[in-house]
């Protein structure tokens, strides 16, 4: 399901341009708008973002999470100066889990996951094409945890988004599979988990315990201060934490 559009302050660069490649239109650094954190906490991100091969952006929905990880990852990747080469988004095909019985190819049986990646690129760049560009220049590429295991990503920076919907294999075999030159982003919130409780619990309890012993971790808490989405999304989340600690804590 796509996320609502994070409202950023946003400057643009320049006016955007296109470069032509192998007669196509080719996004670069400049074309892309440039964002300024707007909590504490987004900046806190912004400032270690360079330094952090490994980190976490944990917290309540409409703080900006995704959105900050995809674009600093776009500024790296899109500068031909550092040695990233790509992008790899992750994500978990929740609630169907396994993607066969959806019709269509692994192209269009992932789209529906991709959607709020396509915003957010739309955002960035001012093109509703963008994340279609980006990826057909080999900037950007999806990736469903099925598909995982085996591989090895190098040069790359990862974005493991909604990871609250993974299980504790699912998150192990994304953190093993980073290679060299590579860093990985993981975006979640465990009160957010889209699994059966009963039968599949979210792994991202355990893996933030197990992150917390790596020195190299960095873990960015985002708290209902941080939203950023809209006020009634603010409203809401505010409600419902007090009606959990009200009606729901043993």
């Amino acid at each position: 399901m796509a996320k609502a559009k994070t409202k950023l302050h946003i400057q643009n660069k320049q006016t955007p341009q296109l470069t032509i490649t192998n007669n196509k239109l080719k996004l670069c650094l400049s074309d892309m708008k440039t964002i300024k954190p707007l909590t504490d906490n987004q900046k806190g991100f912004f400032d270690a973002y360079e330094k952090s091969k490994v980190s976490l952006l944990h917290g309540v929905a409409g703080t900006g999470k995704t959105y900050i990880a995809l674009y600093h990852a776009l500024d790296e990747v899109l500068d031909k100066r550092n040695q990233y080469q790509r992008i790899v988004i992750v994500r978990s095909a929740v609630p169907s889990r396994e993607i066969g019985h959806l019709p269509g190819d692994e192209k269009e049986k992932t789209e529906v996951y991709t959607a709020p990646y396509v915003e957010i690129c739309q955002d960035l760049f001012d093109r509703p094409d963008a994340y279609t560009r980006l990826v057909e220049q080999k900037a950007v590429q999806f990736m469903i945890t099925s598909f995982v295991r085996g591989i090895t990503l190098s040069n790359s920076i990862i974005i493991v988004d909604e990871c609250q919907n993974m299980t504790d294999m699912e998150l192990n075999s994304i953190m093993t599979r980073v290679g060299p030159r590579s860093k990985i982003i993981f975006c979640g919130d465990f009160r957010q988990t889209d699994l059966y409780k009963k039968t599949d619990m979210s792994g991202l309890k355990k893996f933030m315990a197990i992150a917390d012993m790596m020195p190299s971790f960095k873990t960015f808490e985002f708290g209902t201060g941080d939203i950023v989405r809209s006020s009634i999304v603010k409203e809401y989340i505010l409600a419902r934490l007090e009606y959990e600690n009200k009606y729901e804590t043993n």
